[in-house]
């Protein structure tokens, strides 16, 4: 073999795994949230309601230290992913009456603290129901089209990376703490409504023209210190509750052998999932990779029922908040949001760009316009 053929084909060996080992994220010109309060940016707010996180200590790792209505000390994962994707630095709500056309044009988020896929959830603290959060989507849509026109505006929305993150709520309210749902479902049959009731989601968002879509499955649920101190008998040996962690990881099984099969029905659409049971999991059993010292409570207050309005400006906190996992006794802190969105950064994004069919890139220029 002559030296020139042999070198050339050791470039294109060279290049070929580097491609394949490095995929890159896709870009997109905007962001659209929905959800619950883990991707709530502060529609809340505007709402009456007392599930809302508008006030101290609420937001005071947030840039201006503000509590903006973030269940958090500070950004959410949509916040980090949009900076990450160079999008923007934080997430709006759609609810907020100051929204900027740039505001709109770049994304925003429809979710709602105590909302799930089950519409019985968003009645017990009077928030926005994933049937409502459809039709403010369409209330946006109508908007961005007197910003761009309908033919720049449909471009948008196909291009868009659309976040869907919900579920916990729907067990906590429904099955596990307010028997709601469990005279009418086991918990097999539970797990599957909640998941008809996401792909009925997932089909009225590819109408409006979604095409791009992430799906977080459910976290370890028994390891949320608010149920860990409404199960555990001796409030010294603080342990997760198994049953409900082995219920949220069923769950996840199920959503990611449902997903393939949907995305099938919708031609164009990737949709993919996001696991956040494991990271979360690997931040509670090897803490100090992380520079956590506190898995089991919040930093507001005991750390042991505090949130919403009992985590408030007169609530002494921790020390330091870095080395919390849980902000209050449901939500994460900051630290652990930046974690969890680095994870989704190399493990989920970089499917959005990748066509598993054909083993090939799909080119950027499909997913991104420069314009926006």
């Amino acid at each position: 073999m002559a030296p020139t053929t042999l070198f050339l084909m050791h470039i294109w060996f060279w290049i070929t795994c580097s491609v394949n080992a490095t995929r890159p994220s896709p870009k997109f010109p905007a962001i659209l949230v929905f959800g619950d309060s883990t991707v709530d940016t502060g529609n809340n707010n505007y709402l009456k309601t007392v599930a809302k996180g508008n006030h101290f200590p609420y937001g005071k790792d947030f840039p201006g230290k503000v509590p903006t209505g973030r269940f958090s000390n500070g950004k959410l994962v949509p916040d980090f992913i949009a900076s990450l994707l160079k999008i923007k630095e934080a997430v709006p709500p759609f609810l907020d009456p100051s929204l900027s056309n740039n505001d709109l044009v770049t994304g925003v988020s429809f979710a709602s603290g105590g909302s799930g896929y089950d519409d019985i959830t968003a009645a017990v603290v009077g928030i926005i129901p994933f049937s409502e959060q459809i039709e403010l989507f369409k209330k946006y849509i109508v908007r961005v089209e007197g910003i761009l026109g309908e033919k720049e505006a449909d471009k948008l929305i196909n291009r868009a990376l659309v976040i869907i993150s919900a579920g916990t709520n729907d067990f906590g309210f429904n099955i596990y703490d307010i028997p709601t749902r469990r005279l009418e479902f086991n918990i097999t049959g539970y797990q599957d409504f909640l998941q008809k009731k996401l792909q009925m989601f997932i089909k009225e968002l590819y109408e409006l023209g979604c095409r791009k879509i992430v799906i977080t499955g459910l976290p370890p649920i028994g390891c949320l210190p608010i149920q860990i101190t409404a199960k555990s008998g001796n409030p010294k040996n603080r342990i997760c509750v198994d049953n409900e962690n082995s219920d949220a990881q069923i769950y996840n099984q199920k959503l990611v052998k449902l997903l393939p099969k949907i995305q099938s029905l919708f031609p164009g659409s990737k949709i993919v999932y996001a696991d956040v049971y494991e990271p979360l999991t690997d931040m509670i059993n090897n803490p100090q990779k992380f520079g956590f010292v506190e898995t089991k409570r919040g930093c507001c207050g005991t750390g042991l029922v505090e949130a919403g309005p009992l985590c408030n400006a007169l609530t002494p906190l921790c020390a330091n908040d870095l080395e919390y996992l849980f902000w209050d006794s449901i939500h994460p802190s900051e630290a652990a949001y930046h974690y969890i969105s680095k994870y989704l950064e190399k493990e989920v994004l970089p499917k959005l760009a990748y066509d598993h069919q054909s083993q090939q890139l799909i080119s950027l220029s499909d997913l991104t316009d420069d314009r926006y």
